[in-house]
């Protein structure tokens, strides 16, 4: 049982500065060191935020025996390659979303925290929305009836500029996709954790307004295992962006949500406004600008991580659960390229 953590954080990009806020938040947590392979970065996030020292080589940062976590927040594309060496250091591993890009590079991370006794949680802040967890316990409860179809709406504004400003955006090695990887993955995530296991999924997707190997639109439709049916679509080539909406339909009811707010709450017996007094949590919308988003849910999964590693106990979100979101994406990618329906 430690009463505190020395932490660090490797890459000191747009998200880093969430990670370290969450860090300084937290009584029990200290920010030790941030690496970055442009070292600048790494000096503002340890002057904004009073980390004690800064690296450009992450294994100089794996190196020190201070340091007991760790938040990833590189490269998607890049996760894999430090979970492992940290796993193999002995630091616990936050990974930002996505997990990593491929099947066999999540799989990789998951065995080398498996093997190394080191605990994986990976960014998912909004299942710490207290609206999802309502979302999903009434869906799980069948309290509007059997589920028979769901919706989810991620459209999204990213700018040209946007992609241009960093190499790696927009790339397949790197990003490991576009409209979907990167910022629709949080949505996929909760319409995954929602509506269950997909059976097969069907998809389009390609980029048709920038200039980029990835898509930045898609519509996708599913079959689900427990016999629901849905559709999804993705895009970040909207102009504006708009909030992200999804809609759950059931035998006997339906739920609306638009961005983080209920538009409808037809749950035999249930009051809207009475459901809606129980939501005290502000995640933010990110629909034209990724900064746009509350710290609060990176706060309450790093304290989440720290509990996990002191009680001995899975994480909020680990390896394998924060796969399944991949996983959806890249069977997307899959039967768009190949035009057939991909069984999962």
């Amino acid at each position: 049982m430690k009463d505190k953590f020395g932490y660090g954080i490797i890459g000191c990009g747009v998200i880093a500065p969430w990670h370290a806020r969450a860090v300084r938040n937290l009584p029990n947590a200290d920010l030790i060191a941030v690496c970055d392979i442009e070292l600048p970065k790494a000096e503002k996030i340890k002057d904004e935020f009073g980390a004690q020292y800064v690296y450009e080589d992450f294994n100089e940062l794996l190196a020190r025996d201070d340091i007991d976590v760790i938040s990833i927040c590189t490269p998607s594309g890049h996760h894999h390659e430090v979970a492992i060496a940290a796993a193999k250091a002995g630091k616990h591993v936050l990974s930002e979303k996505p997990l990593d890009v491929t099947h066999e590079h999540m799989d990789a991370m998951i065995k080398a925290c498996r093997d190394a006794n080191v605990k994986l949680a990976c960014i998912f802040q909004r299942r710490t929305s207290r609206l999802w967890q309502l979302v999903k316990q009434a869906v799980d409860e069948q309290r509007f009836g059997k589920l028979i179809l769901g919706s989810a709406y991620l459209k999204y504004f990213r700018s040209q500029e946007y992609y241009d400003s960093a190499g790696w955006r927009g790339t397949w090695a790197l990003d490991g996709g576009g409209a979907l990887m990167n910022q629709g993955v949080h949505l996929i995530d909760l319409f995954r954790w929602i509506m269950g296991a997909p059976d097969t999924i069907f998809a389009f997707a390609d980029h048709l307004a920038r200039k980029i190997e990835v898509e930045d639109t898609c519509v996708a439709s599913f079959k689900f295992a427990n016999g629901a049916f849905g559709t999804l679509e993705g895009t970040t080539s909207v102009t504006p962006g708009l909030n992200h909406r999804m809609e759950l339909h059931g035998e006997n009811g339906s739920i609306r949500i638009d961005g983080e707010n209920i538009v409808s709450w037809d749950v035999p017996g249930e009051d809207k406004d009475e459901i809606a007094k129980q939501l005290t949590d502000n995640i933010g919308d990110a629909a034209s600008d990724p900064t746009a988003i509350s710290g609060d849910g990176h706060q309450m999964q790093i304290a989440d991580l720290l509990a996990a590693i002191n009680e001995d106990r899975e994480p909020m979100v680990n390896g394998e659960e924060a796969r399944k979101a991949v996983e959806v994406i890249l069977a997307i990618y899959e039967s768009a390229r190949t035009g057939a329906p991909v069984k999962l």
